[in-house]
């Protein structure tokens, strides 16, 4: 078994920017390809062929997936949470900015700051944490406030709630992992019920939307995928679990306050998305308020 390192080393940090930056770029390249396949079934393409990456991993790995372990029904909830964190992102993305979006995305932890503890006692939130959800909450407020004075402000609030649905049900799935037994089955495993449940809810969703499903892709809508699938659905979440076995939890978890920041920059420079100073303002609230829910207490020395 691989020791656990007390740091981060030039291999974590290296993947860990790389993760966000792949990360944030991918809520533009989703947008981007909107207009060439509809956003649930893009999804439902992305975790179909993820699923199939995942199962032939774990094939090559000898890592059994389908042994009977008690988790099979928070598996498939986990999974249905996950699915329907997608559903909203995707389709949200139709809607708004992929920087404003990926803004209200990242309140995910503040649902799990406030519903964990109801399972998790330990979990109790301290009033440094209550302070950094204040924050964040008045982070969306004051964010949501473009989307007021926007010329299509019906839209751009479709694109805000469904962002911040997403966030609620990234949030919920954290819960339902760390409250239950699912802590206890190997990462692999987890993952596979997630993008396998999608794989399957996806496509009856968009089916049930009514969505065009496209079977000639162009070129870019054929890179768009590939990376979505491979980089994103597979190799990046892979990379994640990995690190989060060998490496302390808190400080890498720090580093995906730099996916909003990567999608700002991409939104701007590919989709000439507007910076305005409401979000930026909002970014460096939610990250701040992120921080101070997820800072440990001091501990104290001496009798």
């Amino acid at each position: 078994m691989t020791a656990r390192k007390d740091h981060l080393d030039t291999l974590a940090v290296s993947l860990l920017l790389a993760c966000c930056l792949f990360w944030g770029f991918q809520q533009v390249l989703v947008k981007a390809t909107i207009p060439e396949l509809p956003p649930i079934f893009q999804a439902a393409l992305r975790f179909a062929g993820a699923t199939v990456l995942l199962g032939l991993w774990c094939w090559w790995r000898r890592i059994p997936l389908f042994a009977r372990d008690g988790s099979l029904f928070t598996g498939i909830l986990a999974g249905a949470l996950f699915a329907l964190e997608f559903a909203c992102l995707y389709a949200g993305l139709q809607f708004s900015a992929a920087s404003r979006l990926t803004v209200f995305l990242y309140t995910s932890p503040f649902w799990v700051a406030v519903l964990l503890p109801l399972f998790v006692p330990s979990e109790k939130i301290r009033p440094l944490q209550w302070l950094g959800l204040a924050l964040a909450f008045a982070a969306v407020v004051f964010a949501l406030r473009d989307g007021l004075v926007a010329g299509s402000a019906i839209n751009q609030w479709r694109g805000d709630l469904l962002a911040l649905a997403a966030g609620m049900f990234w949030g919920l799935t954290t819960v339902v992992i760390r409250g239950t037994q699912l802590t206890r089955i190997s990462p692999e495993k987890l993952l596979f019920y997630q993008v396998g449940v999608s794989a399957i809810a996806l496509p009856l969703l968009s089916g049930a939307l009514g969505e065009r499903w496209v079977w000639s892709f162009s070129a870019f809508s054929t890179a768009s995928l590939l990376a979505q699938t491979v980089v994103g659905a597979f190799a990046s979440y892979l990379a994640w679990m990995w690190m989060l076995g060998r490496y302390p939890a808190t400080k890498i978890s720090a580093f995906v306050f730099l996916t909003p920041v990567f999608a700002l920059l991409f939104g701007a420079l590919w989709l000439q998305e507007p910076v305005t100073l409401n979000l930026m303002l909002a970014l460096v609230m939610v990250a701040t308020g992120i921080v101070l829910v997820n800072r440990k207490p001091a501990t104290q020395t001496g009798s």
